[in-house]
């Protein structure tokens, strides 16, 4: 495992979500649950049940017993020594309410179904793609925040990424959520795209500092997960490589390639 965690660029922008709870870890060699058991109960990270979060080895969760559902039951994350499983304990620790309300959503279809074996259904769906290959958009609630979401949703990239990259930083920020997005990107290839949420923020948002931003975005969509559920409708796609500033080389021709800023399908 330390030869991959060796592989992470951390300089890299979409990294900036989790990077301070990477910081806070002050990990030693390559072992790392127990540094993710040591920061959340510092952080007095809970599931939806109230149960304390704790990451335990794979070899935890019970034959039979859907990972989802056990979290649920016990608090307890199964995690294995990869990267996939470090990125995810990385997000539990930086974006905790909402990893809750994905657990309870996903919990809570198990139960409606009588068993993790029967059809998922679109919310279930939707929960894995959040989060597993989720990123944020945090745009500002004005009329060109809501042209620039508009113009991504219609997949007019030159318009949104190219023209419009000016927006990015001031106006509009992608924060990355999905930990199997995060663990594609340590290879990075232009084709990896994200499933993208559009979170629209007030002018004071853009004000706060970033741990507030964090925090900020936490709350707000666990809230709004809470009361409106999920579907696979909820997201646009987004290549994370076209994010203005996150990969260099960014000029128009960039932008025009349709084998990766696909034209959007017509229904």
């Amino acid at each position: 495992m330390a030869a991959e965690l060796l592989q992470i660029d951390w300089s890299r922008r979409w990294y900036d979500s989790v990077r301070p709870a990477y910081d806070a870890l002050g990990l030693d060699g390559a072992e790392f649950a127990g540094a993710f058991n040591r920061h959340a109960a510092a952080l007095a990270l809970r599931n939806h049940r109230g149960l304390p979060i704790s990451f335990v080895p794979q070899e935890s969760l019970p034959e039979g017993t859907a990972y989802e559902e056990f979290i649920s039951a016990t608090g307890n994350v199964p995690t294995r020594d990869n990267l996939h499983d470090f990125f995810n304990g990385l997000v539990w620790q930086t974006f905790p309410l909402i990893k809750r309300e994905l657990n309870a959503l996903q919990a809570a279809q198990i139960a409606a179904s009588g068993s993790a074996n029967k059809a998922r259904g679109p919310a279930r769906d939707a929960a894995t793609i959040f989060d597993e290959n989720a990123a944020l958009l945090v745009v500002r609630a004005s009329s060109a925040g809501r042209a620039l979401v508009d113009e991504l949703r219609a997949h007019c990239w030159e318009a949104a990424l190219f023209e419009k990259r000016g927006l990015f930083g001031a106006d509009a920020q992608v924060w990355l959520f999905g930990h199997a997005l995060m663990e594609k990107l340590v290879a990075p290839r232009k084709a990896i795209t994200a499933h993208t949420r559009i979170v629209f923020a007030p002018d004071a948002y853009f004000g706060f500092d970033t741990a507030a931003q964090r925090a900020w975005i936490d709350g707000t969509v666990a809230q709004v997960l809470r009361d409106e559920g999920l579907s696979t409708a909820s997201f646009t796609p987004l290549p994370v490589l076209g994010v203005p500033g996150w990969w260099p080389e960014q000029d128009l021709d960039f932008y025009l390639d349709a084998t990766v800023f696909r034209p959007k399908r017509m229904a």
